[in-house]
């Protein structure tokens, strides 16, 4: 199938040609032709898949059948809605990319930076709505943004919304569109929270399930360093050092450890930046710019602030921390090897984190290879025993501190990895 199958219309067979789609993915096969038809949607779908191409150029083609003639100003008739900056910013290059021969007008809102300049699009008039929920809600309690007259309905990346503890304000927008409607509804995986959502909002929809688990296993060379917590700057720098990859996306789990990791590689000259969501909008996507034009080599990132971020011909990603939540490994890597490139991944895993490898690899039903001969293998080790507690100390009283047994043959409570 090309995208000539799927009856777009000529203009978005123009753009999608000059943007250099030939081959629908196969979320796109499956969606396209059911939005078309009006079917709301179901899709389980991980970021890299093409879901955002899947719900844009349908979307645009619906409304530009309706399109506000010349003389009235536009009105919101669809409304995407999308858990981070980074990902709102990268729909709305989609949606330019997909619409530059519609008269369509699309923007992108998000919270972080004033909002004059969203307020002034506004008032010229909008056709499709790109926001995360809580500049949203903002501009609409303020009396800038009415959602009575919307036509299409998309909820992006539905679990991350969950994560982000942004449910309550999900159900308020909802509450504010019409319930005639045509909802396309997406999230990477579909736990029992994000079902539910789904139910409550959608009617009879298509269920479209594309399963990249070992699709990322095959197009992606994957390597498991076990090593310990306080060794891992020292392979990290040393990985980079001797790899050519120009860009480097680098994973921690937390906004400190990120902070930590640049800190780490600028003392050893390698330019890095890091981007979490203490960052303010404007670092963010500079620091995200830097990267995609190379003037920062390594982007170090957690995993919230690393939605939306798409970059082709990224040929290396490292798991500095490795998630706990299975899923989200196959999200990290599935950032290099896009659109049937070649990849790599790399992991470090620490003796606490091996339980995380172990779900993961069950997910996958893959095993890692594992790098054995490296400069930093893991060393013999105590878990340290829990004594029952005699009571709570005083304020004066200071701890003990505890004290580290040599690794002689002689430990009886070490483990060796």
């Amino acid at each position: 199938m090309t995208f000539n199958d799927l009856e777009l219309t000529e203009p978005l067979q123009k753009a999608v040609h000059q943007v250099g789609y030939k081959t629908p993915t196969p979320i796109q096969q499956q969606s396209i032709p059911a939005i078309l038809a009006g079917r709301d949607i179901l899709g389980c779908a991980q970021t890299g898949t093409g879901k955002t191409a899947a719900f844009s150029i349908p979307t645009i083609q619906l409304l530009n059948e309706n399109i506000q003639p010349l003389n009235q100003k536009a009105i919101i008739k669809s409304l995407i809605l999308t858990p981070t900056r980074e990902l709102a910013i990268q729909i709305g290059e989609s949606l330019s990319d997909y619409g530059r021969f519609s008269r369509l007008k699309h923007l992108v809102i998000f919270g972080g930076v004033p909002q004059h300049s969203q307020v002034q699009a506004l008032r010229n008039g909008v056709d499709i709505l790109v926001a995360t929920p809580g500049r949203l809600l903002d501009l609409m309690d303020q009396g800038y943004i009415s959602l009575s007259k919307i036509e299409i309905f998309t909820l992006d990346e539905a679990d991350r919304m969950l994560d982000m503890g942004f449910v309550h304000d999900v159900k308020k927008v909802i509450k504010k569109i019409p319930a005639k409607r045509q909802t396309l509804f997406f999230s990477a995986t579909m736990p029992d929270s994000i079902m539910a959502l789904a139910n409550s909002i959608l009617t009879n929809p298509l269920k479209v399930e594309i399963k990249p688990v070992t699709t990322t296993a095959e197009l992606i060379t994957q390597e498991l360093y076990y090593i310990d917590k306080t060794n891992k700057k020292n392979l990290l720098s040393d990985l980079l050092k001797l790899s050519d990859a120009d860009r480097v996306l680098v994973f921690t789990r937390t906004k400190h450890g990120a902070n930590k990791v640049v800190k780490d590689l600028i003392k050893d000259g390698i330019k890095a930046e890091a981007i979490h969501g203490n960052k303010t909008q404007n670092a963010r996507q500079k620091a995200l710019k830097n990267f995609k034009d190379k003037t920062t080599r390594v982007l170090v990132a957690t995993d919230i602030a690393a939605r939306g971020i798409d970059i082709d011909e990224l040929a290396l990603v490292i798991n500095y921390e490795i998630p706990n939540i299975s899923e989200t490994y196959v999200h990290r890597i599935g950032r290099t090897g896009r659109a049937g490139a070649s990849g790599k991944a790399i992991s470090f895993s620490d003796y606490e984190e091996k339980t995380f490898i172990r779900d993961i690899q069950k997910l996958m039903d893959l095993k890692i290879p594992v790098i054995e001969n490296h400069s930093y293998p893991m060393e013999y080790f105590e878990i340290p025993e829990k004594k029952p507690q005699q009571g709570r100390p005083s304020r004066n009283q200071s701890k003990k501190p505890v004290s580290k047994k040599p690794n002689t043959a002689k430990s009886t409570n070490r483990r060796r990895f």
